[in-house]
């Protein structure tokens, strides 16, 4: 397995570590690869009743590696078509995943790191984690976490987090029900690891049963396939490029009033 994502047991769990520190565990082609592999080992692993997914570093994910996205823009090619159905098959495998999913939140969640979160059955984060979906700020689209989103923290405050792009911290991401619980540094893990316990005191058939019940009581309206490509075209506008383009070189987009 790459070591783009640690993969270990600890108690009934395994526990999955983004580990780009030196990026902020950004979304990159090969960690969504290597994250998805994770989680295909996770589901047949018998020592693996349910799985931990955490950050390295001092980040949890800080979404997409913008860089690599950079070197895509106006490519009419099919890479910007495949890098948007990679993900948004990502998060549907993590969230049709037969065993249960406990996000252990141990700093920023941002954009697609959000949409990690959101796609996760439980989720606990430090107080002073960052939660936000700023898309719309580099002229993209947040797409594929918008039914996730939805189904937490209800339409009202899923506007003010996609149209404004406001970050929020870890207490009031529990107080909007995006995370189910608050702990400090020294109690983040010990907190998933007591979960990962009460799970296991679940049969993994009916576990996997009242998951698969979940998902069709709320399936979504708008298709994985339709969400991808709502995420996809915006990059190839000349809207996203210019705020990219900004946001690297540290300047308000060109829509900004000055």
């Amino acid at each position: 397995m790459s070591d783009l994502v640690t993969y270990s047991h600890r108690g009934p769990a395994a526990v999955l570590a983004l580990n780009r520190p030196d990026r902020r565990n950004a979304l990159s082609r090969d960690l969504i690869a290597a994250l998805a592999d994770a989680f295909r080992r996770a589901a047949a692993d018998p020592a693996a009743r349910c799985v931990i997914l955490t950050g390295t570093g001092p980040a949890f994910c800080a979404g997409m590696d913008l860089d690599e996205l950079r070197g895509t823009l106006g490519d009419e090619s099919d890479r910007v078509w495949d890098d948007a159905h990679r993900l948004s098959a990502l998060y549907e495998q993590i969230y049709a995943l037969p065993k249960p999913t406990v996000a252990a939140v141990n700093g920023a969640a941002v954009a697609g790191g959000a949409g990690l979160v959101s796609v996760c059955d439980l989720a606990v984060a430090v107080p002073d984690a960052k939660f936000g979906y700023p898309e719309v700020r580099r002229g993209l689209v947040a797409a594929m976490v918008m039914p996730h989103l939805l189904r937490h923290v209800g339409e009202r405050a899923a506007r003010w987090l996609l149209l404004t792009g406001e970050l929020i911290d870890g207490v009031t991401a529990l107080q909007v029900g995006l995370v189910n619980a608050v702990a400090g540094p020294d109690h983040l893990h010990p907190t998933a690891d007591a979960w990962a316990r009460s799970l296991t005191e679940g049969g993994p058939k009916a576990l996997a049963t009242t998951k698969e019940l979940l998902r069709r009581c709320s399936r979504q309206a708008v298709g994985v396939d339709e969400l991808a490509k709502a995420s996809a075209e915006p990059r190839l506008t000349d809207e996203c490029r210019h705020g990219l383009a900004a946001f690297f070189d540290k300047r308000p987009a060109p829509w900004v009033p000055r």
